[in-house]
């Protein structure tokens, strides 16, 4: 619930944003972007951001739409048709007014219509203009449709790392690689609008699906560029590290020990698992040793970690001071008090009143109150109200809706 602090920090009070994006990972970054209390415009075209009819598009009937509320949560919606003169003609008005222009429209398309980076600085200096594409914004694939399961995941080579060797490549999971990169986008905003307000001067910021996915596997691409070969990934009977793993208790229940740099967690593992002798075996006792006898450390240590619940391991864990987590479902993410402690779930406004449960934004700031500042807008609820601000009559206005210009 909202408290007396301030939303989202008010960070980004009196920041405006034109948001000319549909999908997921430009709304992802004007969603951040709102959450820290910048003013963000989201321009719809006539039929509304396809997200609105995800689950429609999945085959559910579900009338809720937590997927497209958690992207566009805080936001004005406003319907403009920019296929005619006069819809292009609002989107340069607002921009015209607005700090930040977002959008994920493709560069070819932008040129045509005339809202290209070139035609919006010419007419605000001062625009920080963010475009968010698949492949960015030159070479031959620049104008290529970006989403994430095709530039992050697959192009970026991480449907091909992140499987065990041998097996399929598999899917990731909705609008994973999207909100890595509505981190990216935003984060490079707020560099731009450092810049802004030192200088004056607007700045073209470029992020994309494909950059985004490189830098996440930025560690694996760097051995890859250095050696020209990098390690695929094992399963955890030949991991190079086995006593970084995963393990499963008495109860069923998996999770993860991490083992830090060199030898000094070995024995305390060894205590924890209850199995200290195995400490002194001499073909053990350096990483060398244990990664040519990876499958038998697992199994010694499977063996040991199969006798007790998960409240135990817990404890001998915490008490050895080694670093572990369990492996939570969603389902049990979404009772982890440590989850809520973080920010990670917040509440955030209802349309129909109240407030339920959604994702927080990926940074906090202490002291203020980070959550959600509204609820997600219906399709074209703040046109009317957009286009008086920007000094069009009563007349005006309805005249654009009768000509379905904006809704």
């Amino acid at each position: 619930m909202k408290s007396d602090t301030l939303v989202g920090g008010n960070m980004l009070q009196g920041i405006k944003v034109i948001e000319y994006a549909t999908y997921m990972a430009a709304p992802g970054a004007g969603c951040i972007l709102a959450d820290w209390g910048a003013e963000v415009i989201k321009i719809e075209p006539p039929k509304g951001d396809p997200i609105r009819q995800f689950f429609a598009s999945i085959g559910t009937d579900s009338t809720d739409n937590p997927v497209f509320d958690f992207d566009n949560r805080g936001k004005k919606s406003i319907v403009v048709d920019t296929s005619t003169e006069e819809g292009v003609e609002i989107v340069k008005k607002l921009a015209a007014e607005a700090d930040v222009f977002l959008t994920n429209v493709r560069p070819g398309g932008l040129e045509r219509s005339g809202l290209d980076y070139e035609a919006l600085k010419a007419i605000n200096p001062g625009l920080v203009y963010c475009t968010l594409t698949g492949y960015g914004l030159e070479g031959p694939d620049k104008d290529r449709p970006g989403f994430d399961i095709a530039s992050f995941w697959s192009r970026a080579g991480l449907a091909r790392l992140f499987p065990p060797k041998g097996s399929d490549p598999f899917p990731l999971r909705t609008a994973f690689g999207d909100h890595v990169t509505s981190i990216a986008a935003s984060s490079a905003i707020n560099a731009a609008l450092v810049k802004k307000f030192r200088t004056g001067e607007g700045q073209l910021v470029e992020a994309s699906l494909l950059r985004a996915g490189l830098y996440s596997v930025g560690s694996d691409l760097a051995i890859q560029l250095f050696f020209n070969k990098v390690a695929s990934t094992k399963d955890r009977y030949s991991t190079n590290v086995p006593i970084m793993n995963f393990f499963q208790s008495k109860d069923e229940k998996w999770f993860t020990i991490v083992a830090r740099q060199g030898n000094g967690d070995w024995a305390p593992i060894c205590r924890a698992a209850g199995v200290p002798e195995m400490a002194d075996d001499e073909r053990l006792v350096s990483g060398k040793g244990r990664r040519a006898n990876s499958r038998e450390v697992v199994e010694r240590l499977d063996a040991a970690l199969n006798q007790m619940d998960m409240a135990e391991i817990s404890e001998r864990l915490d008490a050895e001071q080694i670093a572990w987590a369990p492996v939570q479902s969603l389902a049990e993410v979404a009772q982890d008090p440590q989850v809520y402690a973080a920010g990670g779930i917040q509440e955030m406004p209802s349309s129909s009143g109240g407030t339920f449960k959604t994702p927080g934004s990926p940074a906090r700031f202490p002291g203020t109150d980070d959550g959600p500042s509204g609820p997600a807008p219906a399709m074209g609820e703040h046109t009317r109200e957009t286009l008086a601000s920007m000094g069009l009559s009563e007349a005006d206005i309805d005249a654009l809706y009768e000509k379905g210009i904006v809704k």
